[in-house]
Formats: C-alpha cells, structure tokens, sequence
C-alpha cells in the first residue's frame, strides 16, 4: 500500500436522467489507481486513498467518468479531515437528531453576503442556513423540498455547490474512516 490521503469524493448533478453505477464506478477508480475505493448510493460519492494531490485527483476521477460513464460535471474532493472537521462545526448540533433534515454543501468559494442574506429572507419557522469554511449547512424541518429556502438554495447561494443530507455525510465519514485503516 501506497499510503496518502483518503479523499471523499462527491459528484455533483447525480441522480434523474445523470447516473454513476456504484459498483462499475468503484471497478473504473480503483482500475485508475486509486486505492481503498468505496462508493455510497447511487447518488454520486466516493471514497478514494491516493498519495496524488487532490487537483491531480479531481482531474484523474473527472477522466475516468468522462471517458467511462459520459459524466462531464463538476466533482468536488475532500480531505478526511477536512470532512471530520465539516462534521465538528456543524452549527445546528440540535438539528442531527432528524438527520435528513440537515444538509451540508461544499461550495467552491465564498457566497456572497446578499446571496445569503436573500436566502435567509426566505426562510420558513424552523430554517436556518450558516456557512461555515465554504461549507453551508441548511437545516429544513420541514423537508427540504418542502422550503422555499431549500428550492432556492441551489441557484440562490451564488457559487457551485453540491450538498448531502447528514445520514450521507455520517456514511461517508464512516466509509474514509474504513479507507484510511
């Protein structure tokens, strides 16, 4: 084993008429060199070990879909720890308790603060949105689908993005966790 780091890898844009079959994903990644690879629901993640830097990574998996599975949207890489750490500064620790409920994004910059501001604006009882280190957590009691805040989010937070609900974020902690051993 090579060592390196142990990357969650998310892929934005699956699921509908966009899929990326877990099990030919995992053979295609680990075929490319990648070690230690899992995948979780058909909804566009993975776990990589690579001693690559993560731009050298992102490209790598990028090529591998495109050529593989046709896929030609944007895919995010994140560091364990950096996902251990997204996990710790969730700021609505009340709200994990309904873990489909919250949801964390890994945004590619900083929103700008009238994008937040006007999301915020459009908030039910209960929703809350706060970003944190360029990630967002939304928490939505009411369903995500069910919040004007939640349909907006996407388009409204002003820079790309790609969110999973906690349930997703706790596998994938567990699933590099298990990469990393």
């Amino acid at each position: 084993m090579s060592g390196g780091t142990v990357y969650i890898v998310l892929f934005r844009g699956v699921g509908g008429k966009t899929q990326l079959p877990v099990a030919p994903l995992r053979e295609k990644l680990a075929l490319a060199g990648f070690e230690n690879v899992a995948t979780y629901i058909n909804s566009g993640n993975a776990v990589v070990r690579s001693a690559l830097p993560r731009h050298e990574v992102v490209e790598k998996v990028a090529d591998v879909c495109a050529r593989e599975f046709a896929f030609d949207k944007a895919i995010y890489a994140v560091a364990r720890a950096e996902w251990t750490a997204l996990i710790a500064n969730n700021p609505f620790p009340d709200a994990v308790d309904v873990p489909k409920f919250l949801h964390a994004a890994i945004l590619d910059g900083d929103p700008p603060e009238e994008r937040l501001a006007a999301l915020r604006d459009l908030a039910g009882e209960g929703d809350r949105l706060a970003v944190v280190n360029r990630v967002a957590y939304l928490h939505t009691p009411g369903g995500l689908s069910q919040s004007k805040l939640g349909e907006k989010f996407d388009k409204g937070i002003g820079v790309p993005n790609t969110a999973r609900n906690w349930n997703t974020v706790l596998k994938l902690a567990e699933l590099a966790a298990a990469a990393d051993a």
